[in-house]
């Protein structure tokens, strides 16, 4: 791993200072860079560039917590933004600084001294993360205002316009990601650090699947007629990834282990792993996932819900919500003979931690049994520090196959070969049985998506929730597949036979937990009382059912809640800026 990714040197970061101010308008990216004698060498775009991934990409709890906004999450309660009062007022103002950065570095590389195709990988680079900014600012508010060059306070008429339309900014981003993808060195970067041009193609089927089938589901965007060309997009270019052979599934046979290997390994697993937030302990560059997973106090206690636990199929491929009575099972009962990605995701039988000792499933982390493990280190010595050094991927070659597999289904062109070059690979590396599926699953249309009948693009669904659960995609799906709706979901936990039974939850027959309205005075050692106190947490047949947590909450997700307000400052600064609908 080049260390200049991980740590700035002092030397380098008095060069590469950047203002702090927020409004772009008014300052210099850099304090103390002249154009005419620092962009003199490769190695002088190389620094400037390896600025962005600093500065832009997300940290390794970013990616994780911006699961909790999906439907398949509970926490002790939900942002202020799906149950509370929310306004333009409380949306904080834009922050255009990374994006003149990229300009500034774009107006001034460009020197002769320095050999082209260096010039032109450096450009690529450029390009690639003015791409991720904008789209990052689409996703988020819909049309806004495309800027390709820096500006000065003279130009008044470019800093006081109204926002642009998407369909212009999209553009613009497909533009950029195609010169990315044309111009970026195409070695393989083995620390999976570094933006290459099979990490620009991923990232473009990303970005075209998104645009692709928000345009089909949001008619009201009026841009239905070039969804198609979006989804032609995203498929040709996760298809190429494909075809280049750099990337593949990692699986070493062992289904009980190689999905979990992915997110607990410290350098990152290179082989299916394109790009990711590198975390290394020698060089004390840290995070605090495993604390947040396994505190009461500093995590929000987030866990799976039932619901969603349900699309895990059985190994033999049979769907677990076909089993009479599945939605009835006690825990120690539907954990048994499931796709392994669900025991490596949340704590499961038989799981302990690195020094042996059981840790089943801990309602003093969870409030629905189903304890977070994705991410999560098996050292207890790191549940309450922030020194957690596992790498947290960014992009995955199993999120290319996913892209490639929902974009052929969306036009129309998914068969059994699609079905073999995606789908099935995930799940033979989960120990699940890869026959196509006969016919649609019932249990996915009533919860999920009683608008979808393809058989195929309901198990494309299902996969894409379980394999890339808590890598940060769930929210981002629900918008573009206008199923907000599915956050206003109950969060459902495991079933409970009834109050005050000690239940064993990892399957070495001793109790874990009891559910109780008020907590003995004579307690059985090594168990959990979790009260049920009728508002926050109940059980949903009163003495019995599945634990039901946060009833209380009134979470909504109106239509207008798909896009965020604008901020309130940001319309007194530049009246032009008109609110996104229902905002006002």
């Amino acid at each position: 791993m080049k260390k200049s990714l991980i740590i700035f040197s002092t030397a380098i970061l008095s060069i590469m200072s950047f203002s702090s101010c927020e409004d772009f308008l008014e300052t210099e990216p850099m304090d103390r860079l002249v154009p005419n004698t620092f962009f003199q060498s490769e190695k002088d775009l190389e620094l400037y560039t390896t600025s962005f991934y600093q500065r832009m990409l997300p940290g390794g709890l970013e990616v994780v917590q911006s699961d909790e906004l999906g439907d398949f999450t509970s926490k002790n309660q939900s942002p202020t933004f799906i149950a509370g009062t929310y306004s333009s007022v409380d949306e904080g103002a834009w922050n255009w600084t990374d994006l003149r950065n990229i300009n500034y570095f774009l107006e001034n590389f460009n020197q002769e001294i320095i050999p082209q195709e260096a010039r032109d990988h450096y450009e690529g680079i450029a390009r690639f993360f003015r791409a991720w900014f904008y789209f990052e600012k689409v996703k988020r508010y819909g049309d806004v205002p495309w800027y390709g060059q820096t500006l000065d306070t003279t130009d008044e008429e470019e800093l006081y316009k109204p926002r642009d339309p998407r369909e212009l900014v999209m553009a613009n981003v497909m533009e950029d990601l195609d010169f990315a993808v044309e111009h970026i060195r195409d070695t393989k970067d083995n620390t999976s650090s570094m933006v290459t041009r099979q990490v620009a193609l991923a990232f473009k089927s990303r970005v075209a699947l998104f645009e692709g089938t928000f345009r089909k589901y949001h008619p009201e965007a009026g841009l239905v007629n070039s969804a198609d060309e979006f989804l032609t997009e995203a498929a040709n270019a996760a298809k190429k990834v494909m075809d280049a052979g750099t990337y593949s599934i990692y699986s070493t046979g062992d289904a009980s282990t190689d999905y979990r290997v992915l997110f607990t390994s410290e350098n990152p697993i290179n082989t299916e792993i394109m790009l990711a937030v590198v975390y290394n302990n020698a060089l004390r560059r840290w995070h605090n996932i495993t604390w947040k997973f396994n505190s009461a106090t500093y995590g929000a206690r987030w866990g799976l819900n039932k619901q969603f636990v349900n699309t895990y199929l059985m190994t033999d491929g049979s769907r677990f919500s076909d089993k009479e009575g599945f939605d009835e099972i006690l825990f120690v009962d539907e954990m048994k003979d499931r796709d392994y990605r669900l025991a490596q995701t949340v704590r499961s039988l038989g799981y302990t931690r690195s020094d042996g000792s059981p840790a089943p499933p801990n309602f003093g982390y969870t409030f629905t049994g189903y304890h977070i493990l994705k991410h999560s280190l098996d050292d207890k010595g790191l549940d309450g520090v922030s020194e957690s050094y596992n790498s947290i991927p960014l992009i995955r070659y199993a999120e290319v196959l996913l892209n490639y597999a929902e974009a052929k289904a969306e036009l129309g062109q998914f068969d059994e070969s699609v079905w073999n070059q995606t789908i099935a690979l995930l799940r033979e590396r989960a120990g699940v049985n890869p026959a196509v599926p006969t016919t649609s699953d019932s249990y996915l249309q009533t919860t999920y998506f009683p608008g979808i009948s393809d058989k195929f693009l309901l198990e494309i669904r299902r996969e894409r929730g379980i394999e890339l659960c808590y890598e940060g995609f769930r929210y981002d799906d629900l918008l573009r597949w206008k199923k907000g709706e599915l956050i206003e979901m109950q969060w459902k936990g495991i079933y409970v036979p009834g109050l005050d039974i000690p239940m064993d939850l990892d399957g070495n027959d001793t109790p874990d937990v009891a559910f109780v309205q008020t907590v003995p005075d004579s307690k059985v050692p090594g168990v959990i009382y979790f009260i049920i106190d009728g508002s926050a947490s109940q059980l949903s047949e009163g003495t019995k059912g599945h634990l039901i947590w946060r009833d209380d909450e009134d979470r909504e997700f109106p239509e207008k809640k798909y896009l965020h307000p604008i901020s309130n400052t940001d319309i007194v600064l530049n009246p032009n800026l008109e609110q996104n609908p229902g905002w006002d």
